[in-house]
């Protein structure tokens, strides 16, 4: 069993030798503005050509970062790696497929379903296995299917739902794929047939289908209805405003569904709608600018949708794009494409730029053209670097705005002493003391009075420290106080909201795995002393530790010891009494996770860490009241050892970590929204990066300094500007 991934002195060096792809140039630093009041500075650069041109080809991220490109007129298939631009032909596929879907799977495989060359449905699915890069048969679709939509469930199932059975007439069967027996099963009927709609996974985990034709060229629909995946049943909700087929859905930030655009009967419209999931209505939105069918509609990290191409429901096709902005619910033109294109794809890449390929750009023409937008502001931006790299560091944000970065440990393993204070108003660094003892794997915990305590670390391979120092920020130095009865590393320590001690707790004494430590102690800042307090019911590092509104403070999982080696169970701190009582256990045995509060503190996220099967994607959240776990929906991609912070807008932020084999260090930072139960991409740093200190800033952002990657530790720092 692999025991601990990382442990000790081995943590700080481990992570820099992991394989990492060459960063992409840097943004410039975006002044603390929200996007919104930014000049539209966006722009288009090529992304070079498909080895096959393609029109209604899927396009699908991979969690390694690349993307699929499958189908289009062909049964061609191939990868695009965004990071260095380039194409990858891949085996083809068993058949042609257009008007397909691609979903793609909790396992990281992508399901290929239906599609047909011309208006001609093509029977059967197929699975795409990224670790092997070929395809192999999903066999027991019940009939030809094009134009149809597939959407993944909470649960991990696939609903598949209409389309063209491939003699023009619409369908209103559903079917259900389940990934876990590679099988199909029927599911309720809609209320309509229908070719050509939208569906849309609803934060509740319904989905809703809109618009659509009732055969090939028949009438065009302004019904909806929802899907319950529970009872299996549709529901009709309010009509559209507008009938629409062609036309695309957008699940926005808020939670409401944007349509758009779309042929209302036989012309074309530049009409937009907003549907409302808890009411179960529509309002109209700002106009297009222009008309617009088959376009093609993507969601920014920034909330704002961004439109592409289509037609006016004539020739020439589109080569204008447009951004629509919840905040006003109008639309603005962008930049324009260097090529018109009809029928084409688009996804939004891990940097937050969009991919846009293929399509027709003329009648009778055909393009293996590929090309990405950049937003005026990317969600990352970097800001000055360090004078020192180092990894392991903590990172404070002390009352005056200032960020205070302590300690860490260099590229060559030495523990460092230095400190530096981060302004964001003019984006620079100055010299901070220097910590009496130098220290990496220590933790940072603000005071009530403005101070800040570092404990414990390690100063080398063999030496767990128990030295605690307080800094002052009104006279910039460090003050010895009383050492921890316990050298540890890898433990929690939390600030006790209603006395403003600091409960410490588990972590490690040393490099074996009985040196787990399930002691506590508290720290009196008035006294500048530790005493001992009851000792947890679990041995725990790597652990996570969260104060709630009761005062009490909830700690869960961590690698411990015996037989629990990697443990699901929970216990709550009672400062009144000074002991531990166990409460509900975790869904998923975790270590080197995050847990954050969400809202007012009356539930608890926990993201991630490593499991028994390696790095997780899975979350839960705590609900205190009841002393109960609910699992949520897993992140994007499996993180080991991430860092997460809350935003102002009250969702979480989570920063890269480690993704396992086939992905190592990752770049990547995704955003848990507790009203959508979604994750949401949030961009990537200038480097893969873990091991940094993350701080929130003054104006809402969000700092990570230093860290290690595939060069040791560095002194970069990258700026996280959050959605509105």
């Amino acid at each position: 069993m692999n025991r601990i991934r990382f442990h000790g002195l081995l943590a700080a060096f481990a992570l820099a030798s992991a394989t990492a792809c060459a960063p992409e140039a840097p943004p410039l630093l975006d002044a603390p503005a929200t996007s919104a009041s930014r000049l539209d500075t966006s722009g288009w650069s090529s992304a070079g050509a498909m080895a096959s041109v393609r029109v209604d080809p899927t396009a699908t991220p991979l969690r390694n970062g690349y993307v699929l490109v499958a189908g289009g007129g062909t049964s061609a298939a191939e990868l695009y790696d965004p990071r260095t631009g380039r194409w990858f032909s891949l085996g083809d596929m068993a058949t042609s497929r257009q008007r397909h879907t691609a979903t793609l799977l909790p396992s990281g495989r992508v399901l290929v379903v239906g599609g047909g060359a011309s208006v001609l449905a093509s029977h059967g699915a197929e699975l795409f296995d990224p670790d092997t890069n070929g395809w192999s048969a999903a066999t027991g679709l019940d009939v030809p299917r094009s134009q149809h939509t597939a959407t993944l469930l909470p649960d991990g199932r696939v609903l598949v739902v209409g389309g063209d059975s491939g003699s023009g007439n619409a369908l209103a069967t559903a079917l259900l794929y389940a990934p876990a027996t590679n099988t199909w099963s029927a599911t309720g009927r809609m209320g309509a047939a229908r070719l050509g709609h939208a569906a849309t996974l609803l934060p509740d985990g319904q989905v809703l289908v809109t618009g659509g034709r009732d055969s090939a060229n028949g009438n065009v629909l302004a019904t909806a209805e929802r899907y319950d995946p529970m009872t299996g049943k549709w529901t009709a909700v309010g009509r559209m405003i507008t009938q629409r087929t062609g036309h695309t859905a957008t699940l926005l930030f808020s939670g409401q569904v944007l349509v758009a655009g779309g042929f209302a009967g036989s012309l074309a419209t530049d009409t937009s709608e907003l549907f409302d999931p808890g009411t179960g209505t529509w309002t109209s939105q700002g106009a297009l600018p222009s008309l617009s069918v088959f376009h093609t509609a993507t969601l920014l990290t920034s909330g704002q949708v961004l439109v592409t191409g289509g037609s006016t429901g004539g020739q020439p096709y589109l080569d204008r794009a447009a951004l629509y902005t919840p905040a006003t619910g109008t639309w603005t033109e962008t930049a324009a494409m260097a090529t018109r294109r009809i029928s084409h794809a688009a996804v939004l890449l891990p940097s937050g730029e969009v991919l846009v390929l293929g399509g027709v750009p003329q009648a009778g023409a055909r393009t293996a053209s590929a090309e990405r937008y950049r937003p005026s502001a990317l969600p990352w931006s970097p800001a000055a670097s360090l004078a020192t790299a180092r990894s392991q560091l903590s990172a404070s944000r002390l009352d005056t705005g200032d960020v205070l970065v302590a300690g860490g440990a260099s590229s060559s393993g030495t523990a460092l002493s230095s400190a530096a204070l981060y302004d964001e108003a003019t984006n620079a660094w100055r010299g901070a003391a220097a910590l009496g003892t130098a220290r990496f794997l220590h933790s940072a915990t603000p005071l009530k009075d403005g101070r800040v305590l570092v404990s414990g670390g390690q100063r080398d391979a063999s030496t767990w420290l128990s030295t605690t120092e307080v800094y002052v920020p009104a006279t910039d130095t460090w003050t010895s106080v009383g050492s921890l009865g316990t050298g540890r590393a890898r433990h929690t320590a939390t600030l006790l909201p209603g006395t403003g001690q600091v409960l410490a707790a588990g972590g490690t004494s040393g490099a074996s795995t009985a040196s787990t430590l399930a002691s506590a102690e508290l720290f009196n800042p008035a006294t500048g002393t530790w005493s001992p307090t009851g000792a947890m019911g679990h041995a725990r590092t790597y652990h996570a530790a969260v104060p709630l509104p009761s005062g009490e403070v909830l700690v869960m999982g961590g690698s411990s010891t015996g037989t629990d080696a990697i443990t699901a169970s929970a216990e709550l701190y009672d400062p009144a009494t000074g002991t531990w009582r166990p409460t509900g256990a975790m869904a998923v045995a975790r270590y080197g996770h995050i847990a954050v509060p969400l809202g007012t503190g009356n539930q608890v996220l926990v993201a991630g860490g490593w499991g028994a099967d390696g790095p997780l994607r899975s979350a839960e959240v705590y609900d205190v009241a009841l002393g109960t776990w609910k699992t949520v929906a897993p992140m994007n991609m499996p993180r080991y050892l991430p860092h997460a912070t809350a935003l102002s807008t009250g969702r979480v932020l989570v920063v890269t970590g480690e993704g396992g084999s086939g992905l190592g260090v990752l770049d990547s930072a995704e955003v848990y929204d507790a009203a959508m139960n979604a994750w949401m991409p949030a961009g990537i740093q200038s480097t893969r990066n873990t091991h940094h200190g993350l701080a929130l800033l003054p104006s809402g952002r969000v700092l990570v300094a230093g860290g290690s990657g595939s060069g040791g530790a560095r002194v970069t720092v990258d700026v996280y500007s959050p959605a509105p």
